[in-house]
């Protein structure tokens, strides 16, 4: 597994080259974000950690590039302060946020717990329900309009278990579960985040944000006003 490590501090570059190469993984690094868009297109890292505050291009603008090419997870790295950094981080497409200052342990999980959410075989290849199409294989979702669009990892995951409950609505902390793997990682502002950039998405291809339902007292479910409703709601 290759890692890039983006971030113009070198020291804590580094630092966390020793502890990433200990753990036996292989380590490509930039210092800013020219350097970090050439890494990624010369290395075709696995994961790639990514600084918010860079020189040229900031990690943002980094992200926004990459996401036009590439779903691979990225880990945000920010300082503790930093709260809307972290919003604006997911909305464009980050799979998860570490704020500094962080353990190397703490870093090693996180990375665990992204690189096995990545390798999880699926079920199902593809999923339907009402006027939209998942094909899981390509992280692209397909309206009954016929306009498609890509899916982050954490909204992919999202999504296919929603399609998966065709309309039951689905626990909240069982999504969280499911869409993070570690409880620890995320919480429930977490999830809304990743609802609201998929209510969005499906917005902007020409369905409803609508169609991602919050139940009260219980988490979300996928409805539409073409498929049934279930009974038992």
């Amino acid at each position: 597994m290759r890692i890039l490590v983006v971030d113009d501090d070198v020291e804590l570059v580094g630092l966390l080259k020793f502890a990433l190469n200990g753990a036996g993984y292989d380590v490509a690094t930039a210092f800013d974000g020219e350097q970090a868009i050439s890494r990624f297109r010369e290395a075709k890292p696995d994961l790639i950690l990514l600084d918010v505050n860079l020189p040229i291009r900031n990690g943002f603008e980094v992200l926004d590039i990459i996401r036009k090419h590439s779903q691979v997870p990225v880990m945000m790295l920010t300082v503790r302060s930093a709260e809307e950094d972290e919003v604006r981080g997911l909305n464009l497409g980050a799979d998860d946020y570490l704020k500094k200052p962080f353990s190397p342990r703490t870093l090693l999980a996180r990375i665990r717990s992204l690189l096995r959410r990545g390798s999880e075989q699926l079920d199902d290849a593809v999923l339907s329900w009402g006027p939209l199409t998942l094909n899981v294989e390509r992280s692209e979702a397909v309206v009954a309009t016929g306009q498609s669009f890509r899916l982050s990892t954490l909204e992919l995951r999202l999504l296919r278990l929603l399609l998966s409950q065709q309309g039951r609505p689905v626990d909240a902390e069982r999504l969280i579960g499911f869409v993070w793997s570690d409880r620890d990682a995320a919480d429930r502002e977490s999830l809304k985040q990743v609802v609201h950039r998929l209510r969005r998405k499906l917005a902007t291809a020409g369905g409803s944000g609508h169609w991602i339902e919050y139940v009260p007292n219980v988490g979300y479910a996928f409805t539409t006003p073409e498929t049934p409703s279930d009974p038992l709601r």
